[in-house]
């Protein structure tokens, strides 16, 4: 059945039929089936997104750099990215197409700049996942009884990783159920927790979120407010992979946007109030700042719940990194698997075999761990690691992302008008500008050396690894052209004349 073939608007069709058959004029034949409503996208999205995992692992260095009012950094965060969310539910309603920012990149600009996004984008994913990993690992520690030094830290971050790639080669219904579990003690740590804490554990009024505790000392209040902003920063991705599974949801062009803005308004909320009700539950800002108390966090809910109950809460927490780490590395592992599956890549024949009993690419996998893994275990050349990790991951992400808004600018100025069925209509030229502009202030706030003291190319870190990274896929590029091993269009946004079925005008 061809596009031309098929009236979406008449009752006796299948939505199933209208959606491949605007995949079809975009010209690909999906393998996956669309079993995926509103709610599973955005499920998918939320837990990617993890409030709990980024407000628990950020808490204690964005509290000590900014004191409390380090939580409005969370609100300007999310109003950036639902910026960049709407900018992204334009282009996925316009290309449900399977991959997200690379496929989105390469109809909007070309082929190099697609593969460029996407090879930022992937190592970024596994950066990232080095960072929830190894933000875990003084969790487990914990639980488990043992003191979390750097070295126990590293450990128990690399065991995560090896758990959730077995977990990983068990397949998709494992991934799924584990998924469910890891939705469900995002709900109980961010909403059951946070009022427990304030109902048994509140040290000060509302009013401390306006006080800065003199952190900035004589200065202005700004540099300590945007160091300790890489906490909303963090925070803030996760919602892109909604459009990464385009072709295995129904009605993408009108679900996805919708469930993209439905992960920033929950996931705001939920990141909001369980630091809103840290913050009130810390029992002393002096001891934080001090550095006599390292990990506000673990005294608010020791303090709160008891030794026993703490321990319970910490396993709940820990079941929320589990969820976030596997499903950052099933990301990670599709994308180098896609990438592969084109040669795109070095090693694409090993790293695009696919188990065929377990529905799973395992090499692609492997590799999704390897890499974390190094990083973690390199992450001890630099003091404050997890900070550091996070910056680059978050970077990373920021990166890409920019990438695709700059396309999409880019595209605009050229003429395309989006013609999917969610469109911004008469604001899609100013809020794409304003995205881009919020990505880049937010990326140089991340790069932003704020530690004169220490050698260079510490201060530095952030963009010198982007740069590295940036600068392989650059020499890759140029060598090996990869970009011309597949035949699918590209920039054909500002070409396209015609309409697709099911789309606005």
């Amino acid at each position: 059945m061809t596009a031309s073939h098929l009236d979406p608007t008449d009752p006796r069709g299948s939505t199933h039929d209208a959606d491949d058959a605007h995949l079809a004029s975009l010209g690909y034949r999906s393998e996956f089936k669309r079993d995926m409503n509103l709610w599973g996208n955005f499920a998918l999205g939320f837990t990617y997104l993890s409030p709990v995992v980024g407000v628990y692992s950020l808490f204690a260095s964005s509290l000590a750099q900014g004191g409390p009012p380090m939580i409005w950094a969370i609100v300007l965060a999310a109003l950036g990215q639902l910026l960049v969310a709407l900018v992204f539910g334009e282009v996925v309603a316009q290309y449900p197409v399977a991959g997200g920012v690379y496929p989105w990149a390469r109809r909007l600009w070309g082929r190099r700049w697609a593969w460029m996004t996407g090879w930022v984008y992937m190592i970024a994913l596994t950066v990232t996942i080095a960072s929830v990993s190894y933000g875990a690992g003084p969790f487990v520690a914990i639980v488990i009884g043992i003191d979390p030094t750097t070295a126990v830290t590293i450990w128990c971050a690399i065991g995560l990783i090896l758990v959730t790639t077995l977990l990983n080669l068990g397949g998709t219904k494992l991934l799924a159920k584990i998924a469910f579990f890891g939705f469900a003690a995002e709900l109980v740590g961010a909403i059951v927790v946070g009022v427990w804490v304030l109902l048994t554990e509140r040290h000060h009024s509302i009013g401390a979120l306006f006080d800065t505790y003199d952190v900035q000392g004589s200065g202005s209040y700004f540099p300590a407010f945007a160091a300790a902003a890489l906490l909303g920063l963090y925070l803030f991705y996760g919602f892109e992979a909604c459009g990464d599974v385009a072709e295995e949801v129904k009605d993408p062009g009108r679900q996805i946007p919708k469930a993209m803005r439905m992960t920033i308004y929950v996931g705001g909320a939920a990141a909001f109030f369980i630091t809103f009700a840290l913050i009130l539950g810390v029992p002393s800002f002096a001891a934080v700042f001090a550095g006599e108390d390292p990990d506000p966090v673990s005294t608010v809910l020791e303090n709160a719940f008891g030794s026993v109950g703490f321990r319970i809460v910490l396993v709940i927490v820990l079941i929320s990194f589990l969820s976030c780490v596997l499903s950052l590395q099933a990301a990670a592992s599709r994308m180098i698997y896609a990438y592969a599956r084109d040669d795109m890549m070095p090693g694409s024949r090993l790293l695009k075999t696919f188990s065929q009993a377990r529905h799973v690419p395992p090499y692609a996998l492997a590799l999704a761990a390897l890499i974390p893994i190094v990083v973690i275990v390199g992450s001890q050349v630099s003091d404050d690691a997890l900070v550091r990790i996070i910056s680059f991951a978050a970077f990373g992400i920021y990166l890409a992302f920019m990438m695709v808004v700059a396309a999409a600018l880019r595209a605009r100025l050229k003429g395309w008008k989006p013609s999917g069925k969610f469109t911004l209509r008469g604001w899609g030229m100013l809020v794409t500008a304003a995205a881009l502009i919020y990505q880049v202030l937010a990326s140089l706030n991340m790069i932003w050396p704020r530690t004169p003291d220490v050698p260079w190319y510490d201060n530095w870190i952030v963009a010198l690894g982007a740069a590295i990274v940036v600068g392989v896929g650059l020499v890759y590029m140029l060598i090996a052209k990869p970009y011309r091993h597949s035949d699918a269009a590209h920039g054909d946004a500002v070409n396209t004349a015609t309409r697709y079925p099911g789309e606005s005008a």
